[in-house]
């Protein structure tokens, strides 16, 4: 027996849930708030989005990597009482899967609506190199066992073999894969929002210190202070919600390489778990990649977007670096990537501030310099010069990437609702 799954099992929940609000604080460095508050703000800004009242949210989810807020405390602030709660230890993977999560606890009636979160005070207290105002690092446990003896400690000294790997297989390039960086600031300076809003080229960002090799300081993420939410919930509810629902057209939670510790004795070391998530992504979905209007890849750093846009099948694989370097991925391009900046620039939220952009562009709503017309809403010029639009014209797909290593990761499929 293999664990094989149907390919199209999951496609009787096609279309039939959606992202109805979305909420967020500021990308800061410095704050003076404690992740509950951080989360409470956010998870009330996303209430307020999709027109809910506390009434009408009865579940809610939250995921934490080195530190945590608590479902039932945020819940308690906003006067929420809660049919169902659940509060998990993840990082970067755990956005869709907490969506799949909130749509099978809805399916299977435990709860009705669910506001999904994470606060994390990433630059001011727990940061993930173990510096910051609560700069202790926790109790080695499970794979940390292995990597710390041999100096595999941080995210970019764990994730730098793929990448070298790629380089060795393929031929990949520093100066190709810069161009992430490149495109990423030209988004972000479209974005009032956004920690950095200044463009760079790429000499900038290969003439900027080496962190650790291949990786240059302007190819890894920012560290914020933020709290995101989302909320989720049937899509005959999401019809009397404030604003156009992005659709869930598909979702995978977790999926792994044959082993996601070691994952380089499971499979080629440049290969990540998106060559296996998407045989599911695509069929439960009923639509290719060729489709996708725009992207949301995780991108803690440069080389991880590429990886995940070439084993999801947007190019060949070993095509990755001629892919982000084409120009396909900026705004304008055929297919957009990460137009907020994502981790790159707009802030580090592991991974929820792209599934909010996605679910804005959708909407047709992204909160770029465009001039506000007479009926309030945006009037977007698709000029996506510095300081001008960031609005995908006609945007009707978009796929999120999640990832939490090489070894695992999660994806999204959403459509703009009718």
């Amino acid at each position: 027996m293999d664990n094989d799954i149907d390919a199209t099992a999951g496609k009787h929940l096609r279309g039939k849930y959606a992202v109805v609000g979305v909420g967020e604080t500021g990308y800061v460095r410095g704050t003076d708030c404690n992740t509950r508050t951080l989360a409470t703000r956010a998870v009330r800004a996303a209430m307020e989005d999709a027109g809910l009242s506390n009434l009408e949210v009865d579940g809610m989810l939250s995921y934490s990597n080195n530190d945590s807020t608590t479902s039932p405390l945020v819940a308690g602030d906003l006067g929420i009482r809660l049919n169902f709660y659940m509060d998990v230890y993840g990082g970067g993977s755990s956005t869709e899967a907490l969506i799949g999560i909130a749509m099978g606890v809805i399916e299977a009636g435990m709860c009705n609506t669910v506001a999904i979160f994470r606060a994390m005070n990433g630059y001011s207290q727990v940061r993930i190199g173990g510096t910051g105002g609560a700069g202790t690092r926790a109790p080695l446990s499970g794979g940390g066992l292995f990597g710390r003896a041999y100096g595999l400690m941080s995210a970019g000294q764990m994730f730098s073999q793929s990448f070298m790997r790629h380089m060795y297989d393929y031929g990949t390039t520093p100066e190709q894969v810069a161009m992430v960086k490149v495109i990423h600031s030209e988004h972000a300076s479209n974005n009032p929002k956004a920690y950095y809003k200044q463009r760079v080229t790429v000499d900038d960002v290969l003439s900027s210190r080496m962190i650790v090799k291949p990786l240059h300081l302007l190819d890894c993420c920012v560290e914020t202070d933020n709290g995101t939410a989302i909320i989720v919930t049937r899509i005959d509810r999401a019809r009397d919600c404030r604003h156009t629902p992005a659709v869930i057209q598909s979702v995978v939670g977790r999926c792994s390489k044959p082993r996601a510790d070691m994952h380089y004795q499971a499979g080629p070391i440049s290969t990540v778990a998106g060559h296996y998530a998407k045989d599911i992504l695509w069929p439960n979905a009923g639509v290719g990649p060729e489709d996708i209007d725009a992207t949301g890849s995780y991108d803690a750093f440069t080389f991880t977007t590429m990886l995940q846009l070439e084993d999801y099948g947007f190019c060949k694989k070993g095509e990755g670096g001629d892919y982000v370097s084409s120009g396909v991925t900026r705004l304008g391009g055929e297919r957009p990537n990460n137009t907020s900046g994502g981790h790159l620039c707009e802030g580090y939220t592991h991974g929820i501030n792209m599934v909010i952009e996605n679910v804005r562009q959708l909407r047709g709503d992204v909160d770029d310099s465009c001039p506000v017309g007479p009926d309030g809403k945006r009037q977007h010029t698709y000029d996506y010069r510095e300081g001008g639009c960031r609005q995908i014209e006609n945007c009707e797909l978009t796929a999120n990437l999640g990832w939490a290593h090489p070894g695992t990761g999660s994806a999204m499929v959403m459509a703009r609702g009718g």
